[in-house]
């Protein structure tokens, strides 16, 4: 899927650079985010009380947790600790997948990867201990 949301900018940057944007409905007006006319009245209530009240769905608390951890992936230089946090980050990346629809990959051998990768992280901290 990345490889197709590069694709699409790529596109699309050189959509812009010929200027086919230019001449467009509604340029340089304000944008209408919160338009849902297609989602229904009943549910369109509930959620604008859900969002006047600070909640947001899970999938943005996944993104922004998946956000922190690669800022903290970064800072981070610890081998162990980088280990870990990549676990984290795609346990956290594969339940994004699996709100967006599954993805590609069925959900145990998703969960076997997870495992996984749990396990050689803990190996390699368990090496770096006795190194220590």
């Amino acid at each position: 899927m990345k490889l197709l949301d590069a694709l699409v900018e790529q596109r699309i940057n050189e959509a812009a650079a010929r200027g086919e944007f230019n001449d467009l409905p509604g340029a340089g007006a304000p944008q209408q985010l919160d338009d849902d006319l297609l989602v229904p009245e009943e549910v369109r209530v509930a959620n604008r009380i859900l969002k006047n009240a600070g909640f947001v769905p899970p999938a943005v608390e996944q993104l922004r947790a998946l956000r922190g951890l690669q800022e903290e992936l970064d800072r981070v230089t610890d081998p162990a600790a980088r280990c870990r946090i990549q676990v984290k980050m795609l346990a956290l990346d594969m339940a994004i997948e699996s709100l967006r629809g599954g993805g590609c990959v069925p959900h145990e051998y998703r969960r076997r990867i997870a495992e996984r990768l749990s396990e050689r992280a803990a190996a390699q901290v368990e090496t770096e201990s006795k190194e220590s």
